[in-house]
């Protein structure tokens, strides 16, 4: 039974590992005016699905409506007086056969914002403020950034604007933001190629670590005194959705378990080529996760003699880097038990398209075939 207060959401726990912190949605991709799939949505269910099958210990603060109609392993808070928060992707699929040029996002209901009030009060090692619906209040940053000893943030949960006429989603300067002044107290901001825009990277990493995001290329990593390229893992993209969720849930899930950055961003790519795959939000399988997470077991072990405090960030990358990348490629070659998943093509027609289920969190599956999150979108006009 899901709770219906934030007061009754708070109850006294021990301090976990991972607090993840945004709110659950419904995805509706549409065509013509029409409903072609539905899925849930929001960052935080991708990037729970990967922390989970880490096995790393996490909490997740999510609100939404009584409308919510997925069930999840993480129960939100219910806001009887409002709805859950709902995008529509819009595509002209006729122009050109590419969907993804001719999006439009919108925003068509937005549930209550996460307030300080809403966040447990037991101090988190990690905190992950991932909001996609402006759901992040600077206030509640800042609280995260009082209550977790490293905080790490997407930055759509903080450049993201919404018409106030229709909901369209738009970016804004990173420095036009209130968040702007809290830079320098987080530990991580994640951006994909197309937000890194929207920010001066040089003038951020003075203040935190960088990672940005680049699909099949990988992701670069950037810091104070350096920057590092991390090289991607080959995949058989069905499906972009949450790729960059999945990315920093690999990514945060790496160090936590003591890896350094450049061996946890591996686990980043990782993830997000195995999001790809699949359709929705993806299945992983156990045999692949055990694996994984015995590989990562075996790389922490190699640098036990290390010293360094457990919430600093190792740059440089390890000795090993590149037999680490090739053991997680091979893990993820393991064949896997069964995963069918095909991609959404414009001749499938809506009975066919509800035969392909999203594992793990559909109580009404429906296949999603195209990411509300990593694609290039609405830019605010005289803006770059």
């Amino acid at each position: 039974m899901v709770t219906s207060t934030a007061a009754a959401h708070k109850t006294p726990q021990q301090q976990t590992r991972v607090l993840i912190v945004g709110n659950y949605c419904h995805d509706v991709l549409m065509q013509k005016d029409t409903v072609k799939a539905e899925s849930l949505g929001g960052a935080a269910s991708f990037i729970s699905n990967v922390v989970n099958g880490m096995s790393v210990s996490c909490n997740l603060v999510s609100k939404v409506g009584e409308d919510f109609k997925y069930p999840v392993d993480f129960t939100p808070i219910v806001i009887p007086t409002s709805k859950t928060t709902v995008f529509h992707a819009y595509f002209d699929l006729a122009i050109h056969g590419n969907c993804h040029q001719d999006r439009v996002l919108k925003r068509v209901s937005a549930c209550d914002p996460i307030r300080p009030s809403d966040l447990p009060d037991a101090r988190s090692k990690f905190g992950m403020a991932v909001g996609v619906g402006g759901e992040i209040l600077p206030e509640t940053l800042e609280r995260m950034i009082e209550t977790c000893d490293a905080v790490f943030v997407d930055i759509q949960a903080l450049i993201r604007v919404f018409d106030s006429v229709d909901g369209t989603v738009k970016l804004v300067k990173l420095e036009e933001t209130e968040f702007y002044s809290l830079l320098p107290r987080i530990e991580v901001l994640k951006a994909s190629s197309e937000e890194a825009v929207f920010m001066d990277v040089e003038e951020v990493r003075k203040w935190c670590c960088v990672v940005v995001t680049n699909g099949k290329e990988g992701c670069k990593v950037y810091w104070k005194d350096g920057e590092l390229g991390i090289p991607p893992f080959l995949a058989n993209q069905k499906d972009p959705t949450g790729a960059g969720d999945s990315f920093l849930g690999g990514f945060v899930a790496g160090l936590v378990q003591g890896l350094a950055v450049p061996d946890a961003a591996l686990l980043g790519n990782l993830f997000g080529s195995l999001t790809v795959e699949q359709i929705g939000l993806p299945k992983f399988d156990s045999r692949l996760l055990q694996r994984v997470k015995d590989e990562v077991q075996r790389r922490k072990m190699q640098f036990l003699h290390c010293e360094r405090s457990e919430y600093e960030l190792e740059f440089l990358k390890p000795d090993g880097h590149e037999q680490f990348h090739a053991s997680l490629g091979a893990a993820k070659s393991t064949p896997p038990f069964s995963i069918q998943a095909r991609p959404w093509t414009p001749s499938n027609s809506p009975k066919e398209t509800e035969q392909t289920p999203i594992p793990h969190y559909t109580a009404q599956a429906k296949l999603l075939a195209n990411s509300v999150y990593e694609e290039p979108i609405q830019t605010v006009e005289g803006k770059p």
